[in-house]
């Protein structure tokens, strides 16, 4: 078994420098340069679910519509912040510069799977590379895409009404 990979065949979460450069959005969150990542990446606010305590995590968003943003777990079901939603569904989300308060809703394979579809039609080439990166091989084909899309755990956040929307 490669190293850099659990047992089910994912990535290992970043250490190191590697980790440092994977909070670095955090870091230009903070100085008000959220902006800079358009509509690729938002900072999700949530509560630790033993610790209780406000974290921080940059997310690329997989999907946008009005009021919505799905994101993937593609570190699997045991990222920190996927299990802390799970204890706690509420959150707040900075995507630019404005905030939003959100609640998770957690989709089901099939649904995941439509969303590494569509992902993959608009980014083909990322979606490759992050396919790989996590350790799944795909042909390309809209099927192996789907396959991929069912493995991965999908997180669609919903604002909550009243909220002025992007």
């Amino acid at each position: 078994m490669n190293s850099r990979r659990t047992a089910e065949g994912r990535p290992r979460l970043p250490s190191g420098w590697r980790r440092r450069l994977a909070r670095l959005p955090i870091g230009l969150y903070r100085v008000g340069l959220g902006p800079l990542f358009g509509k690729r990446l938002l900072l999700l606010h949530h509560k630790g679910r033993t610790s209780g305590l406000d974290r921080k995590v940059a997310l690329e968003v997989v999907a946008h519509e009005h009021g919505s943003w799905t994101l993937a777990a593609g570190f699997g079901p045991k990222s920190a912040w996927y299990q802390n939603l799970r204890h706690t569904p509420r959150a707040t989300i900075q995507f630019g510069r404005r905030y939003y308060a959100v609640t998770a809703h957690f989709l089901t394979a099939e649904e995941g799977g439509e969303i590494m579809v569509r992902h993959t039609s608009a980014r083909p080439r990322t979606a490759r590379r992050l396919c790989a990166l996590m350790g799944f091989d795909v042909d390309g084909s809209e099927d192996s895409f789907r396959r991929v899309g069912r493995r991965i755990p999908f997180v669609r956040l919903d604002a909550a009404a009243g909220q002025r929307l992007p």
